[in-house]
């Protein structure tokens, strides 16, 4: 079910709006790419500098599809491999933003996509990258360690149900 909160990413009014099981955008439409990724009944979560606890996600690099984008990024940030299975997108919306910059990185309307991984592969934490660390968390203990908004949660019901 389609759920709408508003938050304050770079200028107020950003409207997200949760669509599980959406059918994809257009690539370019596509800003991020994140996903909850499962281990022995436990969620994994990534604590990337300047940002605290978060999912593992981040852009899709030019020729990567989202899916080898969520691939790379759970290997980077948290040194996990497995398989995936897509659960839905949030759309960022800037049309009530009055802040928005048109010549910006993000376009007016964007997406945000989603994956629920099921690890196969789990290697010892590098911090190569711009994760400090990794952590492994129950999935009611979720409200109390990530650091986002109240979609997140709606999301990580989607991934539960796929179990």
């Amino acid at each position: 079910m389609k759920q709408t909160i508003y938050v304050n990413w770079g200028g107020p009014n950003v409207k997200l709006t949760w669509m599980p099981s959406a059918p994809l955008p257009e690539l370019d439409k596509i800003t991020s790419v994140h996903g909850f990724c499962f281990y022995q009944n436990k969620i994994l979560l990534v604590h990337v500098k300047g940002r605290g606890f978060n999912l593992p996600g981040g852009h899709v690099e030019p020729g990567e599809s989202p899916e080898q984008a969520f691939h790379r990024e759970a290997f980077e940030e948290g040194c996990v491999k497995g398989q995936i299975n897509y659960l839905g997108m949030i759309e960022v919306n800037h049309e009530e933003n009055p802040l928005f910059d048109p010549a910006g990185k993000y376009p007016l309307i964007g997406y945000q996509l989603f994956y629920r991984m099921e690890i196969t592969q789990c290697f010892p934490f590098s911090r190569r990258h711009e994760t400090v660390t990794r952590i492994w968390v129950e999935p009611e203990e979720m409200p109390y360690v990530i650091n986002d908004h109240a979609l997140i949660l709606e999301i990580l019901d989607e991934a539960l149900k796929m179990a």
